[in-house]
């Protein structure tokens, strides 16, 4: 299908012509991009004009059909949220960015209520499943579909009773396992491949459900939900936090997720120290692919961290021999690969049926702008290297005497 979308002054002379298309389709798509998109996303037609015309909403084709895409926030409009033109119009909002609380003891008081629930947060990669008509998605964090994630959670899960039944429900959760080909990290309950929910969202008013409401929905259609620590009061909260940050971070697990049990107080996150030098681990294996705000941030949080659990001198001691060896050690080895005439890549294992599968699966990520190559396909393993050019390049001209 060829989409020729034709753009003037206005969001109200959006035009397309679309030859598999009726006629029908066709009025209807154009009055909703008329009349109806700022109505029923409560943005004003100003916004979304000039989100149209910079880029910001993106116009594409998926299985085709015409689609939108927020590539950034647009009024209350988070980025990621997408629409679908099909037999009716499908708008799936953005997953709402989590803020980050610092110091807990007067975030506790001053952000909450009466009551807290802690759930845990797992280290993996955020998506939505919905229903588009009579198919079943998985979308990333900046809305776009990805294949392997999608076969992946269907195999995993059972959804379509729960579909069936909550056409306008959107589960949100968490792609996990060491086969999870963005975000590698083992759990010894999760092993190669798994998927845990933390939210169940409705479509266009991005509304999530109560806990109570969420863990009895999920627990009738047998889906399987992240691990809720307990239900506190808020008085009492700030020591057990403290205790439970420490168990997480000891066995190589992430954090936790602070909620208002009726959800309607937007939840905050927590991390351990563990998850915070992992993290940095990671992106100084490929320093120059990542923005100095990453580094930062996270060292910010271990300063923090520090001093409200008024570590002692051995506790900080420990923090910091930690952190800097999560700093220097990886970038030294990355170095040292470069300038053996290697690139600064990692290799992603991914479980498909066919060497098919993972070239879809390579098409996609050379659509997100990733550099990557399949290397091997044995047993229905893919082997995948993503090549991380910026850290290659630059390594390779300061190690021939290129200046910083």
């Amino acid at each position: 299908m060829n989409i020729d979308w034709r753009r003037n002054n206005s969001l109200t002379h959006f035009f397309f012509h679309c030859s598999t298309c009726d006629l029908e389709s066709k009025v209807v798509i154009e009055n909703f991009l008329d009349k109806k998109l700022h109505e029923i996303l409560h943005v004003k037609a100003e916004k979304l004009d000039h989100a149209i015309k910079t880029g910001i909403i993106k116009f594409f084709e998926f299985h085709g059909f015409p689609a939108m895409q927020f590539k950034k926030d647009v009024g209350v409009m988070e980025t990621g949220t997408v629409i679908y033109f099909r037999n009716k119009i499908e708008v799936i909002r953005g997953f709402p960015k989590i803020r980050r609380t610092l110091m807990l003891s007067p975030t506790l008081k001053n952000h909450f209520k009466d009551k807290i629930a802690l759930e845990e947060k797992m280290n993996g990669y955020n998506v939505r499943i919905a229903s588009i008509g009579d198919e079943i998605i998985a979308i990333t964090r900046r809305g776009y579909v990805c294949p392997y994630t999608t076969k992946k959670a269907l195999e995993i899960m059972d959804l379509k009773d729960f579909f069936n039944d909550n056409p306008d429900l959107v589960i949100c959760g968490e792609m996990l396992g060491t086969e999870n080909p963005y975000v590698a990290h083992y759990y010894e309950e999760v092993g190669d491949i798994g998927f845990r929910v933390f939210d169940i969202r409705k479509k266009v008013s991005n509304e999530p459900m109560s806990i109570k409401e969420k863990t009895e929905l999920l627990e009738k259609y047998g889906l399987p939900i992240v691990r809720l620590i307990g239900i506190y009061e808020v008085n009492e909260a700030l020591s057990i936090i403290k205790k439970v940050i420490k168990e997480i971070g000891s066995v190589g697990r992430e954090g936790i997720v602070i909620k208002d049990p009726s959800m309607e107080i937007p939840p905050l996150k927590y991390t351990s120290s563990e998850a915070h030098d992992d993290e940095l681990r990671y992106a100084f294996t490929y320093p120059f692919d990542f923005g100095r705000d990453f580094f930062f941030s996270r060292v910010i949080r271990e300063g923090f961290q520090a001093f409200e659990m008024k570590e002692n001198k051995e506790e900080l001691e420990k923090r910091a021999h930690r952190l800097g060896e999560a700093i220097l050690y990886p970038m030294i080895d990355t170095i040292k690969n470069v300038a053996s005439g290697n690139t600064a890549g990692e290799n992603l294992i991914i479980d498909v049926a066919n060497a098919e599968e993972a070239e879809d699966f390579l098409h996609y990520l050379h659509d997100l702008g990733v550099f990557a190559v399949l290397i091997k396909f044995e047993g229905n393993k893919a082997v995948i290297r993503k090549i991380h050019q910026s850290t290659t390049d630059k390594i390779t001209n300061y190690i021939n005497g290129g200046l910083y």
